[in-house]
């Protein structure tokens, strides 16, 4: 090529594109304009050349014009369009892979069990919206008096993330998550407010020291005992109380801790949901405050007492 400005036609031909197409990216910006004929036509330089490849580059992976005209314009950059693309393809594929565990789920069963099934999953189907819902009623429904790192954390264990890739199993669980949340006084005993809330960091901490043990324990296959796991429990809520810690006070604790008359099993359905959801990797809170309450116990009088745990319980295993 010697000439330095072509006509549409010359570029069209030269590019193998119908003439239209190419007045189309022109009458849209995409194609910078060098100059006029004497006649008052348009004429483009070298760089139009690139411009057409680069259009064409794109458009094969099915880029709107609208996003191709931010590209070559400047708005965006290729590398933010690449980014922002294949963010929203992994987002499309994580929507048709909840879709197909949607419908293999409906597909494994029949009848009342198939409507039960469609009910809940209804629920799930548009995710981000799905995952507010669980963010939002968790953060509305912990107590306030939690330092906001421990309500972040607590949060986060009891809204997890759906995941990318579920099978049946995990979309049934997560579906399930949202039905109970929506069950009436479900949370109830969120709505506590014990008095350990008012020395919440202190307290928090030291509940924190405990957790990290009870979890440690318990992935060890460690039975329940007197320990530092316990030790740290009773420490935290001892502090709070202004309590030493004696026999008396640790049997006036276990008392609060391990009666059974107001347990909503619903909340240990939630977390055991919850371990289905996220593949075991957080902490069943209701099986750990069952290890703590009778290492509690065994630290009293070497009798683990084998009771669930209470209303109380729950709410201050919560506070871990």
């Amino acid at each position: 090529m010697t000439q330095d400005t072509w006509s549409i036609g010359e570029l069209a031909a030269g590019t193998g594109l119908p003439v239209k197409t190419v007045r189309y990216y022109s009458d849209s910006g995409l194609l910078p304009v060098a100059a006029r004929s004497s006649g008052g036509h348009r004429r483009y330089g070298p760089e139009a050349w690139e411009r057409i490849r680069l259009i064409r580059r794109l458009r094969a992976l099915d880029t709107p014009i609208a996003t191709i005209t931010q590209v070559v314009t400047g708005e965006r950059t290729l590398d933010e369009l690449v980014s922002s693309e294949l963010g929203a393809v992994q987002e499309r594929l994580t929507e048709l892979r909840w879709r197909e565990a949607t419908l293999k789920a409906l597909d494994d069963c029949a009848g009342e069990e198939r409507l039960r099934r469609l009910e809940i999953l209804s629920r799930v189907q548009r995710l981000p919206e799905a995952q507010r819902t669980l963010t939002d009623h968790w953060y509305r429904e912990l107590s306030a008096a939690m330092p906001k790192r421990r309500l972040d954390i607590m949060t986060a264990m009891l809204a997890p993330a759906p995941p990318q890739d579920p099978v049946p199993a995990t979309a049934l669980a997560y579906a399930e998550m949202h039905l109970l949340i929506a069950t009436p006084s479900f949370t109830r005993w969120t709505q506590d407010h014990d008095e350990e809330m008012r020395d919440g960091p202190a307290f928090y901490a030291e509940i924190d020291e405990a957790a990290a043990l009870t979890a440690a324990a318990l992935a060890q296959g460690l039975p329940p005992g007197a320990g530092p796991a316990v030790d740290a429990f009773v420490s935290a809520h001892g502090r709070a109380r202004r309590e030493s810690d004696t026999p008396a006070f640790r049997a006036h604790l276990h008392g609060l801790v391990s009666r059974s008359s107001a347990f909503d099993p619903r909340l240990e359905r939630y977390w055991s949901l919850v371990g289905t959801v996220t593949g075991g990797r957080v902490l069943n809170m209701t099986v750990a405050h069952r290890w703590l309450t009778d290492g509690l116990s065994l630290s009293i009088t070497g009798t683990a007492p084998g009771t669930p745990p209470s209303h109380k319980a729950q709410q201050q295993l919560l506070s871990m």
